[in-house]
C-alpha cells in the first residue's frame, strides 16, 4: 500500500468513520464547506460535535482550494456545543 493510499484510508470522523479519502472525493466534488460536508457525511454529528474532526476537514478544505484556513467558513454549531450530562438538565429549579 503507498503513502497515499495509506493517508486517504486514515480515519478523520471517528463518531460516523469518515476517511480522508472521502472527505477530499467530496471536497473535490465542490463540496467544499464544512456544512456541506456535515450535511453529505454528518461529519460533525457524533457525540464530539466536530471536536475531533472540524480542524482536520478546515485544514483540508484551506489546502485544496489553496486559500488560508482563517479564510474557511467553521460552519455553524448548534447548542450544546459541549456535551452536557442529562442529570444537569433533568434537576428542578431548587436543587431537586
Amino acid at each position: 500500500m503507498t503513502e497515499e493510499e495509506k493517508e486517504r484510508n486514515v480515519i478523520v470522523c471517528r463518531c460516523e468513520e469518515i476517511t480522508m479519502g472521502e472527505i477530499r472525493d467530496w471536497i473535490a466534488r465542490g463540496y467544499d464547506t464544512f456544512d456541506e460536508l456535515k450535511h453529505i457525511l454528518r461529519v460533525g454529528m457524533g457525540p464530539c460535535q466536530g471536536r475531533g474532526c472540524r480542524e482536520i476537514i478546515l485544514r483540508e478544505i484551506a489546502k485544496m482550494k489553496n486559500v488560508p484556513v482563517s479564510q474557511v467558513d467553521p460552519g455553524t454549531f448548534r447548542p450544546p456545543s459541549k456535551p452536557v450530562k442529562l442529570e444537569l438538565l433533568a434537576k428542578k429549579e431548587g436543587g431537586e
